[in-house]
């Protein structure tokens, strides 16, 4: 079994109106002489938007912006900018993250040359009703049932004036081009799939239209262990090793006392993101320390921010929904565990 350091608690909520509730999976970004953190706040009703702390170790805060850096503007994300994932391509920081309306959530994009001022881009995955998903999506093989489990809101089509859509989250891009094209990945429940484009301008209604027509083709993780059996989901953007692109995601099983979700694992090729290689069978970590079994939400380890300094990787999870970790590990032994579980 790896060995993996739980460091502790690096950011706890305090008593600023717009976190006063809670602070939680957070994107992190090894840039200049600081590691930049930008995590999910939340205020009074379950309002969120992004907070800004500065780390100069991957332990010691420096630097923590007394109001949000990214905050709710327009109707799509009225009521919650949340959990952001963050990469630098091509010289321009790609910030992606949750939208959330009041009644559906949905993967949106912002974009930055400098980590201060942000251009939002909207969103960028699927903007569709189940039936029209389920129409499109089913259209070459039968869709697994748990996609209905998860996806029809028991056939509810509109709500508060809005039409009910099919959530599709955990936006998180790879951080540079393959072969010329962006990757990213997403998550309509209960997969992971993956997406690759030559620019942004691409992600049209047609294309997605044209997407789940082979929706099978697209689907990159299933859920299939036993830590994971419910439904998985993006975590951590993912990271270039010689062995393949590592993978942290998170994994969700059922259990008398609700979900609980885990840190996983997983291994894929360099060229061929879409083909995954390996997969370690058992969790990275799960919820196991008083602040991670019990919060906002009980029973949580988030996983979305990654650094490697030297050999040690670090990643920063929301615990609980309510407070901000870190666990540690090396990389070179993640890696060659992973290399032990090829498929």
């Amino acid at each position: 079994m790896l060995e993996v350091k739980k460091e502790g608690i690096v950011l706890s909520k305090s008593e600023q109106g717009f976190e006063v509730e809670g602070v939680l999976n957070p994107a992190v970004i090894h840039y200049g002489d600081y590691i930049h953190m930008f995590y999910r706040a939340v205020g009074k009703g379950n309002y969120s938007s992004i907070g800004y702390a500065k780390f100069k170790t991957p332990l010691e805060v420096v630097e923590r912006l007394d109001v949000p850096i990214i905050f709710p503007q327009f109707e799509y994300e009225e009521h919650g900018v949340e959990d952001a994932r963050i990469v630098r391509i091509d010289n321009l920081f790609y910030l992606s993250y949750c939208a959330f309306d009041g009644v559906n959530a949905l993967g949106a994009l912002a974009t930055s040359p400098d980590l201060i001022t942000w251009t939002k881009h909207g969103i960028i995955v699927p903007h569709m009703m189940f039936d029209e998903f389920k129409r499109l999506a089913g259209t070459k093989s039968k869709l697994n049932e748990k996609y209905f489990r998860y996806n029809e809101h028991e056939g509810i089509k509109e709500k508060n004036g809005k039409k009910v859509l099919v959530w599709d989250k955990n936006v998180v891009f790879f951080p540079r081009r393959i072969n010329g094209m962006l990757h990213f990945i997403h998550r309509i429940k209960p997969d992971i799939q993956i997406v690759c484009v030559h620019e942004l301008s691409e992600l049209t209604p047609e294309f997605w239209q044209n997407y789940l027509l082979r929706f099978k083709d697209y689907v990159m993780l299933y859920p299939r262990l036993k830590h994971e059996i419910s439904y998985i989901g993006g975590g951590c953007p993912p990271i270039e090793t010689k062995e393949g692109w590592l993978l942290i995601y998170h994994g969700v099983y059922d259990s008398i006392k609700g979900f609980v979700y885990c840190a996983c694992a997983a291994l894929l090729d360099l060229e061929k993101p879409e083909i995954v290689l390996a997969r370690l069978p058992y969790p990275l970590f799960k919820p196991e320390l008083d602040w991670e079994l019990k919060g906002e939400v009980n029973n949580v380890c988030f996983p979305t921010g990654a650094i490697v300094l030297d050999d040690k990787l670090y990643i920063y999870y929301g615990a609980a929904d309510e407070r901000i970790a870190c666990a540690s590990i090396s990389l070179k032994e993640l890696t060659n565990e992973l290399m032990l579980n090829i498929k």
